[in-house]
């Protein structure tokens, strides 16, 4: 099985504009999702599982996004999006917000940007070392 190779920037079809922005949409519905089951408890000891869900499903965005670009500012905007969708639900009208003021709102921060924003710095590397070698005279 071989899989086929984009050239290096090559311009955005209207389908991969549109799952892209797709994706994006997703990332901020994760993040409203993500917030709505932060306050779970199991029995009476907090149980965030949406943080786990969080983290997974940024990585997968990324991943998501990686099959319709190469540059890896498009790849992020699924987290962006995510990220922004967190923010809205921070203030709410009338003041009020959803996201608690406690541990669990850091660590739904930590465990959903971390993981995605490595990955995407080892697509940034990978790119970057690609483009040195291939820029070297042989």
């Amino acid at each position: 099985m071989t899989a086929s190779v984009r050239p290096a920037h090559t311009a955005p079809g209207i389908l991969d504009s549109a799952i892209l922005a797709l994706l994006v949409f997703d990332g901020v519905l994760t993040a409203v999702l993500a917030v709505l089951f932060l306050p779970v408890r199991l029995g009476t000891v907090p149980f965030p599982v949406s943080v786990l869900v969080a983290g997974v499903v940024n990585v997968l965005l990324v991943l998501g996004a990686r099959t319709v670009t190469d540059r890896t500012s498009r790849m992020a905007l699924p987290v962006i999006g995510w990220f922004v969708g967190i923010v809205l639900c921070m203030s709410g009208p009338g003041g009020d917000g959803l996201l608690l003021a406690d541990w669990r709102t850091l660590l739904l921060l930590v465990c959903g940007l971390v993981p995605a924003g490595l990955l995407l710095l080892k697509f940034a590397s990978d790119a970057a070392v690609a483009r040195g070698t291939s820029a070297r005279p042989s």
